[in-house]
């Protein structure tokens, strides 16, 4: 496979060259989200960065799609890159690559990295006492690599400027829009989104979204609660009604919740009515009010509140992004 970033014109003189430093096994969604935005976009976008990929050895480069890709540059690539995308990667760079981007960061240029990739700017000490997005699969490995990077891994980006953090893949193009954003103004920016049809930017500080949370496996003592909780999220149900239930007292509930379930009961709760709620913004229409008498959560005024401060956003611009 063939990835062409380009148009078979000549790049105009100047733009600003984005590099993405690839690797075996590479994941795709991150290179082609970032070469849909620095791409050539036609005559009628202006054009104000070029794009290619770069490899430590270029060539056929196998793929998480198992269609292999073909990169025909080398580090050389980073020398004169003012922005590097670490696209993925593993979680020990070998020495020629910290070489490379260290180089390439010391002399001005931009470091991006996404998911896997925040392992380089990491071992580099780019992050050391700073905040950085990661992704929450990855969040105890590289707190125990580099203790001195603070990682967060529910916000999807974190922009220091010099070094920008992705967690997951999905955010690459809301990173990468924001560079464009800061660079060329948010008209640019939305001409480019618009041109991609893709959904609304999200800023830094939006949470990432992990998979919508489920019961899983019930634990035999807690199973018969939890099914009629989950039958019952309308109702206002109170840790004591919860006791009651299983005939025991709400502190033995409590203690049972947290030993079973790694979470107190109300808090469970909480999470299934937020997942409720979640589903509902994406496949329907219903109006927030209807939404939060449905999940139990009272009034649109609940709602709002729990939901910006468990997602770090509206449920309006939730089901914007996700309807």
């Amino acid at each position: 496979m063939l990835l062409d970033c380009g148009d078979p014109l000549a790049t105009p003189p100047g733009p600003h060259r984005v590099v993405a430093l690839v690797a075996p096994g590479q994941e795709l969604y991150p290179v082609t989200s970032a070469s849909a935005v620095f791409g050539y976009h036609g005559p009628d976008i202006p054009r104000h960065y070029s794009f290619t990929l770069c490899a430590e050895h270029p060539g056929s480069l196998p793929t998480t799609l198992d269609v292999p890709i073909q990169v025909e540059h080398g580090l050389e690539a980073l020398d004169d890159a003012r922005t590097v995308i670490v696209a993925g990667w593993t979680l020990t760079p070998s020495p020629a690559v910290l070489r490379a981007v260290s180089r390439a960061h010391d002399r001005g240029a931009r470091i991006v990295a996404v998911c896997a990739g925040i392992f380089i700017p990491a071992a580099l000490g780019l992050l050391d006492g700073r905040r950085a997005s990661v992704h929450w699969e990855l969040s105890g490995e590289l707190a125990a690599r580099h203790p001195r990077v603070i990682p967060d891994d529910t916000v999807i980006y974190v922009d220091h400027g010099d070094v920008a953090t992705a967690g997951a893949s999905a955010a690459t193009l809301d990173l990468c829009l924001h560079q464009v954003l800061q660079e060329h103004g948010a008209a640019h920016a939305m001409r480019i989104g618009r041109q991609l049809a893709a959904g609304p930017h999200r800023e830094g500080c939006q949470r990432q979204y992990p998979p919508l949370p489920t019961t899983g496996p019930m634990p035999d003592s807690l199973a018969p609660l939890l099914e009629w909780l989950l039958a019952h999220l309308s109702e206002p149900i109170t840790v004591e009604d919860m006791a009651a239930y299983l005939g025991v007292s709400p502190r033995t509930l409590t203690r049972q919740f947290a030993d079973q379930l790694g979470v107190p009961p109300a808090r469970w709760l909480l999470e299934r009515r937020l997942a409720a709620t979640r589903a509902l913004l994406e496949e329907t229409d219903l109006p927030v009010e209807t939404i939060a008498t449905r999940v139990g959560l009272s009034s649109a005024v609940n709602l709002r509140r729990r939901f910006h401060t468990a997602l770090r956003t509206t449920p309006a611009a939730y089901r914007r992004s996700f309807r």
